[in-house]
């Protein structure tokens, strides 16, 4: 009896703080979603159910120009920032002996543990400097933010691929190789197969990373090349607006209905 009372304790207090650190995470979030749906233009002082504001976001130029920008913007660095951090993962974990590979190592994981307000100012002081020497680019635009969401996108990519081929057993293709297949084979038929996850992971994550990028953006944008963060933390600094709201809330919903479809996708994976 005794023990059935100390294992419903531990149960309450599990559950209690598990309950808490969700509240804790998600109730801000949760207060957002139903502010977007007030039909009061002050944000905070409730007036009735609506979806005024969703109506009005649609309409809104400035922010779907902002949020296309983004897209497009977060879509090809990171393809780019994949392509970069697969290269740079695989090369140094497959030569170990490469001059200077602890050096390497830490220049291609550098950017992730440095301020992103000096990552910003060092690549706008590399696009001044650039454009004066050589003309390119010659003016602050959707390139010069590109560019930079490429840089520190790469460094994620590249330790991710790094931490799963860490832990891939080689013997597989040494196996493969002893049966007569060439090494182009392996790596396509073989190894990518097998990093593919991993590779979807990075260009995930550096497309989250470029989309919600907003102090590396403020330093390398210029005229017609704001992106989403950008534009709301500007509406955010003349007041609470209910379209940043209802804007939040449809991210969000993208967020849920991809977190749910992973979910599925990789439950019916391990049952098979």
């Amino acid at each position: 009896m005794q023990n059935t009372i100390l294992k419903m304790n531990k149960i309450f207090l599990k559950s209690f703080f598990l309950t808490i650190g969700f509240a804790f995470l998600y109730f801000p979030i949760l207060t957002l979603i139903a502010y977007s749906f007030n039909d009061n233009k002050r944000v905070m002082v409730w007036k009735g159910f609506s979806f005024r504001w969703y109506g009005e976001l649609f309409q809104n130029e400035q922010i779907l120009e902002a949020f296309m920008i983004s897209i497009k913007i977060a879509s090809l660095s990171a393809t780019f920032a994949t392509l970069l951090g697969v290269m740079i993962g695989y090369s140094l974990v497959r030569i170990p002996k490469i001059p200077g590979r602890p050096f390497f190592i830490f220049l291609s994981s550098s950017p992730l543990v440095m301020p992103e307000i000096i990552l910003g100012l060092s690549l706008l002081l590399f696009f001044i400097s650039s454009n004066h020497l050589i003309g390119f680019p010659s003016s602050k635009g959707q390139l010069t933010v590109l560019i930079s969401h490429i840089t520190f996108s790469v460094a994620f990519v590249a330790v991710i691929i790094q931490s799963r081929l860490s832990s891939y057993d080689r013997n597989i293709e040494e196996a493969a190789q002893d049966l007569g297949t060439v090494p182009n084979k392996i790596f396509w038929k073989i190894t990518a197969p097998v990093i593919l996850p991993s590779i979807i992971s990075g260009w995930l994550l550096a497309f989250t990373l470029s989309l919600d990028d907003l102090v590396v953006a403020s330093f390398t944008t210029g005229p017609g090349a704001n992106t989403l963060p950008i534009v709301v933390f500007s509406k955010v600094r003349l007041g609470l607006s209910p379209e940043v709201n209802a804007l939040s809330s449809i991210i969000m919903l993208f967020v849920v209905i991809a977190a749910i479809i992973f979910y599925f996708v990789n439950r019916s994976n391990v049952q098979k």
